[in-house]
Order: C-alpha cells, then sequence, then structure tokens
C-alpha cells in the first residue's frame, strides 16, 4: 500500500489528498534555498505540503493539478521573488488563491523574499517590469492581466513577512 505521502487517485492526472499547506514561489528564484529550507521543515513537523516539484505527478495535466492542490489547500504561503511576476504560472495560482480566500475561509500568507511589498503592492521594479513584458505579448489577454494586477495587490496588502539578507521580520499593512 502506497504511503499517505505518494498516494494518487488511478487517473494520472488526479491529487488525491487534502493539503495544509500551497507553496506558491518562482523555483528559479527560491527552490534551492528559500523554499526547499520552508518545504523541508514544514513537512518535518507533519504538515501536509504541496510543493510543485514533489506532488505533481509526471505526465499529469499540470493546470488542473495545481488548481486542484490550491482547492484542497487551507494556508497558502507565496512567495514573492524578483521574478515571481515574470511566471504566468505564479501569477495564475495567484489569482486563484485570491479567489479561494475569497469564497472559504483560509490563510494567505505573502512572504517578500528580498523584494519590498509596496513594489508587489503597486507593481513597480521587477513586478511592473514583469507586467510590462506580459502586457507587451499580443497573446496574453488584458483582462488576464488585470486579474494579476488586482491579485498582487490584494496578496500584497495582506498582513505578511519580509525576508533580506539579516534577518526576516513580520508587517501588518494599513490601507
Amino acid at each position: 500500500m502506497a504511503s499517505s505521502s505518494t498516494h494518487r487517485a488511478s487517473s494520472s492526472s488526479t491529487i488525491s489528498r487534502n493539503y495544509d499547506v500551497f507553496l506558491s514561489f518562482k523555483g528559479g528564484d527560491t527552490r534551492k534555498n528559500f523554499t526547499d529550507h520552508l518545504y523541508t521543515i514544514l513537512t518535518a513537523y507533519g504538515i501536509q505540503t504541496f510543493r510543485d516539484d514533489e506532488e505533481l505527478e509526471k505526465g499529469g495535466d499540470i493546470a488542473s493539478d495545481l488548481f486542484r492542490a490550491i482547492e484542497e489547500s487551507r494556508i497558502f504561503i507565496i512567495i514573492f521573488s524578483k521574478n515571481y511576476a515574470y511566471s504566468r504560472w505564479c501569477l495564475n495560482e495567484l489569482v486563484k488563491i485570491i479567489e479561494r480566500k475569497s469564497q472559504k475561509e483560509s490563510l494567505v500568507l505573502p512572504i517578500f523574499y528580498h523584494v519590498d511589498s509596496s513594489d508587489v503592492r503597486n507593481q513597480r521594479g521587477s513586478f511592473g517590469d514583469a507586467l510590462a513584458y506580459h502586457e507587451r505579448d499580443a497573446n496574453q489577454e488584458k483582462e488576464m492581466i488585470q486579474k494579476w494586477r488586482i491579485a498582487l495587490r490584494k496578496a500584497a496588502n495582506l498582513c505578511g513577512c519580509h525576508v533580506d539578507d539579516q534577518y526576516c521580520y513580520y508587517y501588518l499593512v494599513t490601507v
């Protein structure tokens, strides 16, 4: 019998369990450092944590599996990093997470990893550059970009954590 950490339903694109935590992050920025350490700590304490490289079924439908994992999660940790907004996958996850937060009781914890929360909120710096990049893509729908902007603003307005080279601190946003 498969362990609960590897148990899958018979369909190859179906994730069959609920998660305590869903991690949303840009792999190239944080996967091999901050996110890996966070994932290791959470799982060591028995917290069922979704991380795409550990939980997605090989050969499965990535978008369906990601959105199903979001639906089956209770806590969302969004790790905003310099290149987060360049990823359409990350931005689409973020929109789904913010929708989920408004539909059901859940906790969303933004972590600003070497980025300023006001840059996320106001789409400045690398976040502004990334959205401008997406807007230049003729195939990208303006309506989706607007959803990304709104989701970034809503997430950045939540109480979260700021991480830089020397320390991590929590902050409260007053808007």
